[in-house]
């Protein structure tokens, strides 16, 4: 069933605080990973593929009725697969930011069952449970938290970087496919148990995470992570 909150959600003008997230690419800027639209796309790429399909994966869980039933255990299993402490603790503090969004435009005793589990909930749970509550398939959850994977850091990139916005949109529409393959897995999997979620390593993402908080000490940076 189509719907409308996936889209909603997905919006960049959704009050939750999504845009002062880069996703990682304010580092990978300060770093000189990426430069240009080229080494975007491949930052883009690789981020899908793996923070973004564990996120798209554990959204179309708690989309699926059957893991709105299991919401601690969805928790947990993105706690695991989520090895840096700035990483847990960005998705945490989107949720908690979006939260009072979504109730306000979703109340549901999902919703109370969620941050009963944690206060600040895991955003693409947040994201996952709003959506399957709303109506829609575990795919809309999916394809909703894949794409904000990926359009976080695109938009951070027009803003770090200078780069032609149309060029990096042309970049991020380039993601399709893979968005696709993301998405598949996703629902495929939403019914099962959140062991089996996949655990795709993303060390250099993850080393990152860590070195932007301890630069964000030392200086103001743009970007919360």
């Amino acid at each position: 069933m189509a719907g409308l909150a996936s889209l909603v959600l997905a919006d960049a003008r959704f009050p939750g605080g999504g845009h002062v997230h880069s996703g990682g690419l304010e580092e990978a800027a300060e770093r000189g990973l990426v430069t240009d639209v080229a080494s975007l796309h491949a930052f883009l790429r690789g981020r899908l593929r793996t923070a973004g399909r564990v996120a798209a994966c554990a959204a179309a869980a708690a989309a699926h009725p059957a893991g709105r039933e299991r919401l601690a255990a969805l928790d947990a299993a993105l706690d695991a697969r989520t090895p840096s402490l700035a990483q847990r603790e960005a998705s945490r503090v989107q949720g908690k930011a979006a939260l009072r969004a979504a109730r306000a435009a979703w109340p549901s005793p999902e919703l109370d069952t969620l941050v009963a589990v944690d206060r600040r909930p895991h955003h693409p749970l947040l994201v996952g449970v709003v959506v399957g509550v709303a109506g829609e398939s575990p795919s809309a959850a999916a394809r909703c938290v894949g794409y904000l994977a990926v359009s976080g850091p695109a938009s951070a990139a027009v803003r770090l970087l200078g780069l032609d916005p149309f060029a990096v949109n042309a970049a991020l529409v380039a993601l399709d496919d893979d968005l696709a393959v993301v998405v598949d897995e996703a629902a495929a999997l939403a019914a099962g148990d959140p062991a089996d979620l996949p655990a795709p390593g993303a060390p250099v993402l993850d080393l990152m995470a860590e070195s932007h908080v301890h630069h964000h000490r030392e200086r103001v940076r743009l970007f919360a992570s």
